[in-house]
C-alpha cells in the first residue's frame, strides 16, 4: 500500500512539472498552446500557424488519386433511430488512369435494403455524395489537378455540385468561411475573431504510424456559456503534420450544429499513405446523423480502403 501511494504521487509530480513547462504563445491574436517538446524543438510557431491556414498538401493528396491507379474497398451503410441497417452497399472497385484519363470497375458489389430504388437511383443523399466524390462514371480525361485557393467556388454550381464544393470546402480548408450554407455564416470561420475566442489551440509533438508528427488541436474552449456553445460548428479538429515535411498525414474532425431547419452531427478521420514522393488517402471514415427540412433524418456510417495505389 505504501509503495502505491508513493508511485501515484511520483507520478502526480512527474504530471505537474510536464505541464509547468508547456509555454503559450500569441499568433495573430490567438493564443496557442505550445507542450513542452515542441518549446524544447524551437519551431517557428507563427510561420507554422500560417502554413496551416494556406495548407494544400490535403487536397493535393486528394488531387494525386486522380492520376492513379488504385483499388477501394467501399463500405456504405444506412441506419434507423434504432442504429439497425436500413441500406447498405459493399464494393470493391477499380481505378485505371492511362495517358490522362481515368476509368472505374466495379470488381464485386453487394447492396442490401433500400440503399437504392428499383430503377437504380440512390434513396440516400449522404450515399449520393459519397457515390459523387468516389466513383467515376464513364472515363474522366483531362481534369484540372491544381489544387489553387481560387479553385474551390461555388461559382456556376448548383443542386448536388454545390453541396459537393460547399462539403469540400468544409472538408479541405476548415476553419475557413464557406458561403452559401444558410444561419452558419461565419462560425466555421474559426480563425478570426470572434469565433476565435470559443477555441483552444494546442500544438503538440507525437508519433503517428511511424512517423513524427507535430499534433495541432484545435478545440472548443471549456467553461462557454450556453448561447457560446450554441455558435459553435467545430466541436474538435485534430491534425498530424509530418515533422520534416509539414504534410498532413492525418486528419480527424468532429462538427455538430442545430439551425432549426437543419441539424447535423458529424464525424470523419482521414489516413494518408506515401506513394513514393507523394502521399495519398489510405483511409477514410465517416459517421453521420444530420436533418434537412422537409426531408427525412439519415444516419450513415461510410469507410473507403484504398490500397494498390499506383503511379505512372
Amino acid at each position: 500500500m505504501k509503495t502505491t501511494v508513493i508511485t501515484a504521487l511520483c507520478l502526480l509530480v512527474l504530471i505537474i512539472q510536464v505541464r509547468a513547462q508547456d509555454s503559450s504563445i500569441i499568433v495573430e491574436r490567438k493564443v496557442i498552446t505550445l507542450k513542452e517538446v515542441v518549446v524544447r524543438n524551437n519551431l517557428d510557431v507563427p510561420a507554422f500557424i500560417r502554413r496551416i491556414q494556406l495548407d494544400t498538401s490535403f487536397y493535393r493528396a486528394f488531387k494525386n488519386l486522380r492520376e492513379c491507379s488504385y483499388t477501394s474497398l467501399n463500405d456504405i451503410r444506412m441506419m434507423d433511430k434504432k442504429e439497425q441497417v436500413k441500406g447498405s452497399l459493399q464494393s470493391k472497385t477499380i481505378q485505371v488512369f492511362s495517358k490522362g484519363c481515368r476509368t472505374m470497375q466495379v470488381l464485386e458489389e453487394a447492396a442490401s435494403g433500400d440503399i437504392k430504388s428499383k430503377d437504380g437511383e440512390w434513396n440516400y443523399y449522404t450515399a449520393e455524395m459519397y457515390a459523387g466524390l468516389f466513383f467515376t462514371q464513364g472515363m474522366v480525361c483531362g481534369e484540372n489537378t491544381s489544387v489553387s485557393a481560387d479553385e474551390l467556388s461555388l461559382h456556376h454550381k448548383k443542386g448536388i455540385e454545390k453541396h459537393k464544393e460547399q462539403l469540400k470546402m468544409l472538408f479541405f480548408n476548415p476553419g475557413r468561411k464557406i458561403p452559401g450554407i444558410p444561419f452558419i455564416g461565419d462560425k466555421v470561420n474559426i480563425y478570426e475573431e470572434p469565433m476565435a475566442d470559443l477555441y483552444d489551440f494546442e500544438l503538440d509533438m507525437q508519433p503517428h504510424g511511424g512517423q513524427n508528427c507535430y499534433v495541432f488541436t484545435i478545440s472548443a474552449r471549456k467553461g462557454l456559456t450556453e448561447i457560446e456553445n450554441d455558435r459553435l460548428v467545430f466541436n474538435t479538429i485534430t491534425t498530424w503534420f509530418d515533422a520534416q515535411t509539414m504534410t498532413i498525414i492525418a486528419r480527424s474532425y468532429d462538427l455538430s450544429y442545430d439551425a432549426g431547419v437543419y441539424d447535423f452531427d458529424v464525424q470523419m478521420e482521414v489516413e494518408m499513405s506515401p506513394l513514393k514522393e507523394l502521399w495519398v488517402p489510405a483511409l477514410i471514415r465517416y459517421t453521420g446523423n444530420w436533418k434537412v427540412a422537409f426531408k427525412k433524418r439519415e444516419r450513415g456510417v461510410f469507410t473507403a480502403t484504398i490500397f494498390d495505389v499506383v503511379k505512372d
